[in-house]
């Protein structure tokens, strides 16, 4: 059974991309089938293994619109057994005009549904940093969220923040999601990092991943190099932590359990509740008689790609 899991948080810098790659290629190590997901717009973990978001010709986009599946659009990496699903710039358009779909925050899990069973074991997704429908989606399709989190001054409120929203996502749209919090970035020598995870352990210990990732500068080298840390560095301390975090997600007892029946809400029934925790961020009315497409057509600027796209397509 295939096991999806949302790295995300609200917040930049938190090492997500890098966690989401180097937990990715650790898992595929041990014998995984993997699927990455680039869901953020500045596509970085795009970038990070060696990909140009501007050269390529289909990406996340046009599965989300409905141009393609997932499978058809994901691309083998120069890790085994380690696939991608590339992002680009254009997965802005889909923060303006997404929300106004009927039951957008699905979309995602009903492809990742649509995946042949026993391709993939794990499928990982690259969130943005900031809540959106993309975010939405991911948090729709996951059995797990990873939380990322730095020893700062609020990292404590950053982390209670974004649990809040995933109890909030597990009580009204996705009963099957649970979530972890992952101590990133990590330096041991300074005095404010050993004080913030101690509160973090005292306050969150119950939801924290036992591996913590430390500051390792083979850890940031390795997007310049287009390779995850597990191949950059293979014997360097980041790469055993990454490894140590993958062996925790594989030993994860039931709350991985295979979804169930009637597990989820239906989609009408979870169309309000997409909207009212995404209202705050976005306002519109879903328009009947409106796909994606026509709508990323309105919303794109007059020489965009996504619209010269379509204009070719309908050409054709």
């Amino acid at each position: 059974m295939t096991t999806t899991i949302a790295v995300s948080n609200q917040k930049g810098g938190v090492a997500k991309t890098t966690t989401c790659l180097s937990l990715g290629a650790a898992l595929a190590e041990m014998g995984n089938g993997v699927l990455l997901i680039d869901l953020d717009p500045q596509a970085s973990l795009t970038r990070s293994l060696g990909l140009d978001p501007k050269q390529l010709h289909r990406t996340v986009i046009d599965t989300l619109m409905g141009s393609c599946s997932l499978v058809g659009v994901s691309r083998e990496t120069s890790v085994f057994a380690l696939d991608i699903v590339p992002a680009s710039p254009r997965l802005t358009l889909v923060d303006r005009v997404f929300y106004k779909l009927p039951g957008y925050q699905f979309r995602l899990s009903k492809l990742i549904g649509g995946i042949l069973e026993g391709t993939y074991d794990y499928i990982l997704l690259d969130c943005p940093p900031y809540l959106s429908p993309l975010t939405l989606n991911a948090l729709t399709a996951a059995d797990l969220l990873i939380i990322p989190v730095q020893c700062e001054l609020d990292a404590a409120h950053s982390l209670r923040h974004v649990i809040g929203l995933a109890r909030q996502m597990r009580e009204e749209i996705n009963t099957n999601l649970h979530y972890r919090a992952l101590v990133t970035m990590y330096d041991g020598r300074t005095r404010i990092s050993r004080l913030i995870l101690q509160q973090i352990q005292q306050e969150l210990g119950h939801v924290l991943f036992k591996t913590i990732i430390q500051i390792d500068t083979k850890l940031r080298e390795s997007p310049a190099w287009g390779k995850p840390i597990t191949i950059h560095a293979p014997t360097s301390r980041a790469a055993q932590q990454y490894r140590a975090l993958a062996q925790e997600v594989q030993a994860l007892p039931g709350p991985l359990a295979p979804r169930t029946a009637g597990a989820s809400q239906t989609i009408p029934e979870a169309q309000r509740s997409g909207v009212k925790i995404h209202e705050a961020q976005r306002s519109g009315t879903p328009q009947d008689g409106q796909d994606a497409r026509q709508l990323l057509h309105e919303h794109a600027p007059e020489q965009h790609p996504v619209k010269a796209e379509l204009s070719e397509r309908k050409n054709v």
